[in-house]
């Protein structure tokens, strides 16, 4: 997933760590370094090293808009695309695959509660096709490694934002809304997300490298982020007031996740504060 909003910043960051990277895309590359291949294809193999340190498996339809009501697409590239892909990790005797998972697959959130890695997830409650492609390929490695795959770990992504000029989530799109209109239009102001900038997912990444065994890891925001948040924020750096309407106040969408396990076990902690961010959004 070289052309990814993830992948891009993995790269950039890599090459500041020294790694040595071999990479593809399903779009054609920007960078001539790596190649266009598609994660379903036998070719797959041919561009990944023997013995390779480490797999990191960005490559997905990454969100639920682009998967609702297209299961077949879905799991075609989520969930065989990963089967084909660790196919390959056997044959090259990879030492690590790394697979990027999401907050997602976690159901039945109540406004107190807060999840871990440990919490149970019931299947029944699972009703986005992105959320459950993501949670078979999780359950396809865990069956894998106890046959004896490599060393597995599972990044489960919270809700990323950062410099971008499209594919928004909440926080891009909100301050966008901002910056250029008078009003905005939200469900609720205290709906909230442990939203995490790109940055520091790669950061997570890269930290995870090496690590034995398996593992799922939660990579989150440190702390809750509220629409009301972001519009606040967003008024400060653009220098002006806005009209807010709250269609339905009173219905609260709050996701707390946890990250103690990363904090613990890879030594991973955000460093990028949602204002800094916002305000380089506002420089593009």
């Amino acid at each position: 997933g070289t052309e990814s909003f993830v992948g891009k910043e993995l790269i950039k960051q890599c090459q500041t760590e020294k790694y040595k990277l071999s990479g593809c895309d399903r779009d054609e590359p920007s960078d001539p370094r790596f190649c266009k291949a598609d994660i379903r294809s036998e070719n797959i193999l041919d561009i990944i090293p023997e013995n390779v340190d480490a797999i990191v498996h960005l490559a997905a339809l990454s969100t639920d808009p682009l998967c609702k009501n297209r299961a077949y697409e879905c799991f075609d590239i989520n969930v065989m695309g990963t089967l084909n892909l660790i196919k390959a990790a056997e044959k090259r005797k990879c030492k690590q695959f790394i697979f990027a998972s999401s907050e997602w697959v976690y159901d039945n959130f109540t406004n107190e509660k807060e999840k871990t890695e440990k919490s149970i997830i019931n299947i029944a409650n699972v009703t986005s096709e992105y959320a459950l492609s993501k949670l078979v390929s999780e359950a396809n490695l865990r069956q894998k490694y106890q046959y004896g795959f490599c060393d597995t770990t599972i990044l489960r992504f919270g809700i990323i934002y950062g410099t971008r000029k499209e594919n928004w989530s909440a926080v891009e799109s909100i301050f966008n809304t901002v910056k250029y209109k008078d009003r905005v239009v939200v469900g609720s102001l205290k709906t909230g997300r442990c939203f995490v900038h790109v940055s520091d997912i790669v950061k997570g990444i890269i930290k995870s490298i090496g690590l034995k065994g398996f593992e799922i890891i939660n990579l989150e925001g440190n702390n809750l982020i509220t629409l009301g948040n972001v519009i606040d924020i967003g008024c400060k750096i653009v220098e002006k007031n806005i009209s807010i309407e709250e269609k339905t106040p009173e219905s609260v969408s709050v996701r707390k996740v946890s990250s103690k396990k990363a904090q613990e076990l890879i030594n991973w902690q955000t460093e990028i504060e949602l204002a800094d961010s916002l305000k380089e959004l506002n420089k593009i």
